[in-house]
């Protein structure tokens, strides 16, 4: 049985789940990982009936997680009526091809997972031609395993390959001629972001960072009085939006949302959403964001800190917001940070008063749009 990882539907279908616990690796840390997963499972459609842990010193170079439990995953998966397995880590395509000829049913690892999600998350032209080429660049290499059937096709002595080895080689070129194509319309698009931020310069932004379903939404509506999309949903949104808030004295800056963190993010992916990450980079100011209320605040702290530094934001363009305080027991939450509930609006007045603070005096307000500000402030691109 075979997967095509970018067009498999999750919607109402079932899981196992399964991590790799490379020792000493903690086991608490492997659980907090495979929770992000299962989340990422329930906000594409799929619901994880199960979890596997398995603890190896390394991993197995043909299967990942060993012949032997793979083929006990299989079984429990069959039992449960599931439709798919799920990993918590990145596979080669030659350990995708050998666990789904062990298990029997699809196999899809975290990136593809991602993947699918955000295909079904794409709704503008942007994020969908993004979406369409992280899913190519991940394909590409995997290509062989779909036509391999046809590879056992090649004729008598003597001939050279067979049907499966041209198709293969006509379905890579077609890849990577679209490839090319969708590189050429982002860098199009790039160029686009370029100009509508030189048609802003005089006016002061604020990008909002930060892992994914931390509000960041919530409190963009609260910052700029809209009504941008927010559900609770890893990944609800991936367009970034763009509005003009007041921050008090008069003083109105542009904000800016953008697509939300997570751990082991695909490469594909980061570079794919180069030109909307760039919003974070560009801006004169970043937020980011964390959910104080949940577990492992500290831990997307970290990843949020570690991809900021990525992009090139430096710390003292940073300002971190705690988010969702209402949820606290305790409201006597120690330390320096600006606190908020971006849901009732707890802090709101001060975080306006922190952003309005490191305004330089040097940049002034504009009260009318030009031509170019008009194109970046609107929503679908």
């Amino acid at each position: 049985m075979h997967s095509d990882e970018t067009n498999l539907s999750l919607i109402d279908t079932r899981a196992v789940a399964v991590a790799l616990r490379v020792q000493p690796q903690p086991v608490y840390e492997v659980e907090e990982h495979l929770d992000e997963l299962e989340e990422l499972a329930r906000s594409a459609g799929c619901r994880v009936e199960a979890r596997v842990v398995q603890s190896r010193s390394a991993p197995h170079a043909r299967s990942f997680i060993g012949g032997g439990k793979a083929e006990s995953i299989g079984e429990q998966a069959r039992e449960l009526g599931c439709d798919l397995v799920l990993f918590d880590d990145d596979l080669s395509p030659s350990q995708v091809k050998n666990l789904e000829k062990i298990i029997g049913l699809p196999v899809l690892d975290r990136s593809a997972l991602i993947l699918q999600l955000f295909r079904q998350r794409a709704k503008t032209r942007e994020a969908r031609t993004q979406v369409e080429l992280a899913q190519l660049q991940y394909m590409l290499p995997r290509l062989t395993r779909y036509w391999r059937h046809l590879g056992r096709q090649a004729g008598g002595i003597g001939q050279r390959g067979g049907e499966g080895e041209k198709q293969l080689e006509m379905d890579r070129r077609m890849l990577r001629r679209r490839i090319g194509r969708l590189e050429r319309d982002l860098e199009t698009i790039a160029r686009t972001r370029t100009t509508q931020r030189s048609g802003r310069r005089n006016a002061f932004q604020v990008s909002l960072a930060g892992y994914t379903n931390v509000g960041k939404s919530t409190l963009f509506n609260r910052l700029t009085r809209s009504d941008a999309f927010v559900q609770n949903q890893l990944f609800a949104t991936l367009d970034s939006k763009l509005r003009r808030g007041s921050v008090g004295e008069g003083q109105t800056v542009v904000f800016a949302d953008t697509v939300g963190f997570v751990r082991k993010l695909p490469h594909h992916l980061v570079a794919s959403f180069r030109s909307t990450l760039e919003e974070v980079a560009a801006a004169d100011l970043v937020l980011h964001v964390l959910d104080v209320s949940h577990p492992t605040w500290e831990e997307q702290q970290r990843v949020g800190a570690e991809i900021l530094a990525d992009l090139g934001v430096e710390a003292d363009r940073i300002l971190t917001v705690f988010n969702k305080v209402d949820r606290l027991d305790s409201q006597a939450f120690e330390g320096p940070e600006v606190r908020v509930s971006a849901t009732t609006g707890l802090g709101i007045d001060s975080l306006r008063e922190e952003i309005r603070r490191r305004i330089p005096t040097r940049l002034v307000t504009v009260t009318a749009p030009s031509e170019f500000e008009a194109a970046a402030l609107r929503d679908d691109r």
